[in-house]
């Protein structure tokens, strides 16, 4: 399974870092390939060099105005015109959505591939990793949204939360056996 990842180009504390080289090593365990926003700083890095270091796949997408920290020396890296074409294609080569802690531009690729799978425009699954409580609020939130009838489709539908990396995989390895 190409599992497509949203994070942080951001550098974090270790309480953000360490589930991300924990996910990374399970699906390199799990046989899965990374595809992710190809940068070599923040999370993305942290993500990056684990999966190299387990000997695992990647897939990266990123953007010409971030070209400067491209991870060098992935072979299958693709830098798209605009972040409309990078979300496309990142959904475009993805079987599955995880969403790890992050700013702006993960909120944003959080929120668009929400939208079109709100429309049937995406069957794709999608997680929420909830490292430390951090996706709490939006939880929250979208628990308001389907109660006061803004969602269309019932949120166990749209999106799944996550405490651990390892739950992550059971979830997304689970819907593929099913």
């Amino acid at each position: 399974m190409n599992i497509c990842v949203f994070l942080s180009a951001t550098n974090l504390d270790e309480c953000y870092a360490a589930p991300v080289r924990e996910f990374a090593k399970l699906l390199v365990k799990g046989g899965h390939t990374l595809v992710w926003g190809g940068s070599n700083v923040g999370l993305m890095k942290v993500v990056a060099d684990s999966v190299e270091e387990a000997g695992g796949q990647m897939i990266g997408v990123s953007v010409e105005f971030l070209s400067h920290i491209v991870r060098p020396g992935v072979e299958d890296m693709t830098v798209t015109r605009d972040l409309a074409e990078r979300k496309e294609l990142l959904r475009q080569k993805s079987d599955a959505i995880v969403v790890m802690p992050g700013g702006m531009g993960t909120l944003d690729e959080t929120t668009d591939i929400l939208e079109l799978k709100n429309h049937d425009k995406a069957d794709i699954p999608i997680v929420m990793l909830n490292t430390d409580g951090f996706y709490d609020g939006q939880r929250l939130q979208f628990q308001r949204m389907e109660r006061d009838g803004f969602l269309p489709l019932p949120l166990e539908q749209l999106v799944h939360f996550a405490d651990t990396p390892a739950d992550v995989l059971a979830h997304l390895e689970a819907r593929t056996v099913a």
